[in-house]
């Protein structure tokens, strides 16, 4: 029996809507935005080296992004949203730190918060995974509530490098739906410390 492509672009079969891991192919992948402004931004195989590992990451942290029904580094492959995805560059002054910008789809994705967290704690929780000493992460200023994200990413960064640990709670109550607002509420009753989110 013949099988249908998903709508929602799971992993099988991709009827082609999707770029290889292997390839840098930049009219898929969104242009770097000013947080990434003045520092060296990952291109071709810098790019696509560091985005495999962001894949086997986001896969063992199950960072998904739930409406396409995938691993959120699949987003960069996605030929139906050519501008949405992370960018990636080394820091200027210290190139052991990596700053990532999240584009989503649209300047109102309610799953963005979430998604910039989830990505920020798989990355520098499993850090021995790749030769960061820490990666940045922020929210393309596309997104509406991109400037409270991003102060929550900043509380979530300093804290992490004051103590190692990428569980903080950021203060503030910023999901940008309901859903996402009553699960912020209810983060302390949860089973396994370790989830990214």
């Amino acid at each position: 029996m013949v099988g249908f492509p998903s709508p929602f672009g799971g992993d099988n079969d991709d009827g082609g809507l999707f770029d290889d891991y292997e390839q840098f192919v930049p009219e898929t992948l969104p242009e770097p935005g000013p947080f990434l402004e003045e520092h060296r931004v990952l291109t071709d195989d810098d790019h696509v080296e560091f985005h495999e590992i962001t894949r086997d990451l986001f896969e063992e942290r199950k960072v998904y992004d739930m409406t396409f029904n995938y691993n959120l580094a699949r987003l960069n492959l996605d030929t139906r949203h050519s501008n949405a995805g992370y960018r990636y560059a080394e820091e200027t002054d210290d190139p052991s730190v990596l700053r990532a910008e999240f584009t989503p789809t649209t300047p109102f994705c309610p799953q963005t918060h979430t998604l910039t967290i989830g990505s920020f704690r798989a990355w520098n929780g499993l850090s021995e995974r790749h030769e960061y000493d820490l990666v940045r992460v922020r929210a393309a200023p596309m997104h509406h509530q991109s400037e409270a994200i991003n102060e929550q990413l900043g509380e979530v960064e300093e804290a992490y490098i004051e103590t190692g640990s990428v569980r903080h709670e950021p203060e503030g109550d910023i999901g940008s739906n309901p859903m996402e607002r009553a699960k912020q509420r209810e983060r302390p009753s949860r089973g396994d410390p370790e989830a990214p989110f």
